[in-house]
């Protein structure tokens, strides 16, 4: 009987599903095809690295220790660091990515080091021209511990604060523990491979688009692979999960930044960012921020919004400007989690439909991409199709190697 019932949910979730896209998307973005999958349910509630404290305690008795984390790192509604300083753990300093500590600064904001008023430990922030922590900024510590919620896209810069983090840990012979949590976008793999010319802060590691791993995996492939500095590897100590794989799905009790509220943005991200290399809005500076695509010069009567300066978007794109364009939001949210690809339909017809086709693409395109072919590809006309299939071979390779650092039971 439960069978039954799960096999009538799905057939009338991805019927939903598809009834969505004809009602949400314009008549000329509607090719979009939503694959019939299943999706696994867990049985039991997933435990996450940070709440098993008993794991990783011991390893910090009588110790110095620094952590690096954000307003993500919680454990039942406590913040890791409070946590720790109410269990005498001494904990020292504290380092923050981009968003900053409390997690409201925008993106590419320069995040000053500071003191928390909270716990008055200092907070050294890895973002702007200190993107990893100095000798300096680390002398004293005996162990490190890194505790962020990822969102699995090679350009969220998360992850790239753990690369110099763990490169930093390696050469000044620090631990580094890891509290693994899930990826919400951990259930498929995809994109083109970032080439080493496009390497940059946005794409650190030759990996898609999107990896389908989780932090502790993704570190363990950047130690085995050896992509820190002069083939370094960090001393690594990573607390898994429990009821986790690759098919769960997590819905995140906190918002990972300013611009990802909730998860149809978080579903929408890894296909929507590739826009931030163009003129269009992805709606920073409005309610729905990564729901949302727009620019003066679309000619569309579907959905409109004026972008304007907020928390977490202080200057936004097109700020004061009407935009007329799409509203993707419900899409996202019941129909994302279900396309195990990224989704180019909406860059390809935006781009083909836009009136000024010469400075389209901006400078950070390629980087985003990871590749300068993406752009070629879309310039020439060429279809979804061809374009996935010129992604596949990378990918295979990728695969392979990625097997080899997984924690989890895989979605394939």
């Amino acid at each position: 009987m439960k069978q039954i019932l799960y096999i009538l949910f799905f057939i009338f979730f991805y019927s939903s599903c598809d009834a969505q896209q004809d009602k949400k998307i314009p008549e000329n973005m509607q090719a979009v095809t939503i694959p019939k999958i299943m999706v696994e349910q867990p049985n039991l509630p997933i435990v996450t690295g940070a709440e098993q404290t008993e794991k990783y305690l011991p390893l910090l008795q009588n110790k110095k220790v620094g952590i690096v984390a954000n307003h993500t790192a919680f454990i039942d509604k406590i913040h890791l660091v409070d946590s720790l300083l109410e269990l005498k753990i001494n904990v020292v300093k504290v380092f923050s990515p981009e968003h900053g500590f409390r997690g409201n600064a925008d993106a590419g904001e320069k995040v000053n080091s500071e003191i928390d008023e909270k716990t008055q430990l200092p907070i050294v922030s890895l973002y702007g021209k200190n993107k990893k922590p100095t000798k300096e900024q680390l002398q004293g510590l005996d162990v490190m511990i890194f505790d962020i919620q990822d969102v699995g896209a090679r350009f969220y810069t998360y992850i790239s604060t753990m690369h110099y983090v763990m490169e930093a840990c390696a050469e000044n012979n620090i631990l580094l523990i890891i509290l693994d949590r899930p990826n919400p976008n951990g259930h498929f793999v995809d994109g083109p491979i970032l080439e080493e010319k496009y390497k940059s802060f946005i794409g650190m590691h030759p990996v898609p688009i999107v990896h389908g791993m989780t932090i502790g995996e993704f570190a363990q492939m950047i130690n085995g692979e050896k992509w820190l500095q002069n083939g370094v590897q960090c001393d690594l100590t990573i607390i898994k999960m429990k009821h986790y794989d690759h098919l769960s799905v997590y819905e995140l009790p906190i918002k990972p930044s300013p611009n990802l509220p909730n998860m149809s943005s978080v579903y929408l991200y890894p296909s929507l960012c590739l826009f931030e290399g163009t003129p269009m809005s992805v709606g920073r500076g409005t309610e729905k921020p990564f729901q949302v695509l727009g620019h003066p010069k679309i000619n569309s009567e579907k959905y409109s919004f004026t972008p304007k300066s907020m928390e977490g978007a202080k200057q936004p794109k097109l700020e004061g400007q009407l935009c007329k364009g799409y509203d993707l939001s419900e899409y996202g949210e019941t129909c994302m989690r279900g396309l195990k690809k990224l989704n180019l339909f909406w860059l390809l017809d935006i781009y083909k439909n836009f009136p000024e086709k010469e400075g389209f693409f901006g400078s950070s395109f390629n980087l985003l991409a990871g590749t300068g072919q993406l752009q070629e590809q879309i310039k020439t006309g060429k279809t979804e199709k061809e374009i996935y299939a010129s992604w596949q071979e990378g990918l295979k390779q990728f695969k392979i190697t990625r097997k080899k650092y997984l924690l989890y039971r895989d979605f394939e």
